[in-house]
């Protein structure tokens, strides 16, 4: 019998990488108009933005159905083991709700954990459960302990445009294009499960700035725990430029900085040219 780590796409694992992790991958959906994709599966994180570029279609995304993680459940018993879920945060997407209605019957080898978190922080706990399992914890030990440490991961992000919250009905548009004239880049966090802007600074250097004080506000860096470095679109400009202007924050404490990238679930919200930072503050 051994222990499972179940993920969803929006954790922005890659499939490769969830497969060299030893993860149960699941993805959610992105829609283009008629056309659907899974996320990670049949488009990847490149190939998102790419299409997003391309055909001018607004993208939509939808939650993965019960019946997938019934299917998934019943794998698991069949196979004598256990597991963990990580999800999508319940306040963000009816994912969780759907693990729920999907564990009904399966409470002796399923444990579920509602990240209250998306992308990097959703990673940043699915590392730690991963840390977890090689100490040889067991499915309901790992659980207990994400639910006792979710609340000290922090995220942060700076998105390079408002258009895409605008085409998501996240803000007006009259807002957007003040916003755009302005050279607004919004700073966002996640705070009990919701994203919620935290300010708005003119130009990606008082951004990048505003991302540094609100790490230093917090404590700062856990670097005994899981953190990450983020970006959405097709290439990482940005975010060489945020780790340079941030080096004291690493300098010293850390030799890597784990990047990843972002994929279709956030960026559809965030679009192209985000950066994040995700960690166990201390």
């Amino acid at each position: 019998m051994s222990v499972r780590i179940v993920i969803d796409s929006a954790s922005d694992i890659t499939k490769q990488r969830a497969d060299e992790m030893n993860l149960d991958f699941m993805p959610l959906k992105t829609l283009f108009g008629e056309e659907e994709y899974l996320d990670g599966i049949t488009i990847t994180h490149e190939g998102f933005y790419e299409k997003l570029i391309e055909c001018g279609v607004v993208p939509t995304t939808s939650q993965i159905a019960p019946y997938e993680f019934e299917k998934k459940f019943k794998e698991i018993r069949e196979a004598g083991d256990t597991a963990v879920v990580i999800t999508l945060s319940s306040l963000l997407s009816g994912t969780y709700q759907s693990a729920v209605l999907a564990s009904d019957g399966y409470e002796d080898c399923i444990c579920l954990v509602d990240s209250l978190n998306l992308s990097l922080g959703i990673q940043n706990l699915i590392l730690y459960a991963v840390r977890l399992r090689e100490q040889g914890l067991s499915a309901r030990e790992i659980a207990a302990e994400l639910e006792r440490v979710k609340d000290k991961i922090l995220v942060l992000a700076v998105f390079d445009t408002l258009e895409y919250l605008k085409q998501g009905g996240r803000i007006s548009k009259s807002a957007a294009w003040a916003g755009t004239m302005l050279s607004i880049k919004p700073v966002i966090s996640v705070v009990k499960g919701e994203v919620v802007i935290l300010g708005k600074a003119r130009g990606s250097k008082n951004g990048n700035n505003m991302l540094i004080q609100n790490i230093q506000q917090s404590g700062g860096v856990d670097f005994t725990m899981p953190y990450c470095l983020g970006y959405s679109g097709l290439d990482d400009t940005l975010l060489q430029k945020y780790i340079r202007d941030s080096a004291p924050l690493w300098e010293g404490k850390t030799n890597y900085l784990p990047i990843s990238t972002i994929g279709s679930v956030i960026g559809t919200h965030a679009g192209p040219g985000a950066i994040g930072v995700s960690f166990f503050h201390q």
